[in-house]
């Protein structure tokens, strides 16, 4: 289940999630952000953005209704799901973050790259997830390294097996994260 990024669509993620290797056994899906908006002036490009800061907690709760809802109609298209990965790109770790706390289908893992773990959930409720891929770009600028680590230790402490992986690149998931990505959907299968 793939969050893209601010000022992306869900076209963006699901091609970074056909990019992982092995991922063709797996049935994906890549939700488009609620905020809906043109990229530029002149542009006929649709993209979304998750939320701002105003009415912050009124559209945590519009997303995970929303994404809640979405699972439960794949869900029911396509029969009971025996386990989900929630994959999240920069914007849309957070809401990857949310929507593993929150399922009621089974949490195999988390891939999160380029984006915070919302500092609302708490250690009960990320240890509700039993593996997370923590992506950063050596030279990404949006998620510092600071940011990144604390995120690990939070994860570690609530006892979410935790692969904190930083590569060389800048705020992009490329084929080196898409490989990392592909050992954890491995991991998580098994």
């Amino acid at each position: 289940m793939g969050f893209h990024g601010y000022m992306e669509s869900a076209e963006d993620q699901m091609v970074r999630l056909r990019s992982i290797p092995g991922v063709s056994s797996w049935q994906l899906a890549s939700i488009q952000a609620l905020n809906r908006f043109y990229r530029g002036r002149r542009s006929q490009d649709v993209v979304a953005s998750w939320m701002t800061r105003q009415d912050r907690e009124l559209a945590i709760a519009d997303n995970q209704a929303y994404v809640a809802a979405v699972i439960t109609e794949i869900e029911q298209e396509s029969g009971t799901a025996s386990g989900v990965v929630f994959a999240g790109f920069s914007q849309g770790v957070a809401m990857a973050f949310r929507a593993a706390c929150a399922s009621t289908v089974p949490v195999l893992g988390v891939i999160a790259l380029g984006g915070d773990v919302p500092p609302e959930l708490t250690a009960p409720a990320l240890g509700r997830i039993p593996a997370v891929l923590l992506g950063r770009g050596l030279s990404d600028d949006l998620y510092p390294l600071a940011q990144w680590e604390g995120d690990r230790a939070r994860l570690l402490d609530a006892g979410v097996e935790t692969d904190g992986f930083a590569f060389d690149a800048g705020h992009e998931w490329n084929d080196t994260f898409s490989r990392r990505a592909s050992e954890l959907l491995t991991r998580v299968r098994a």
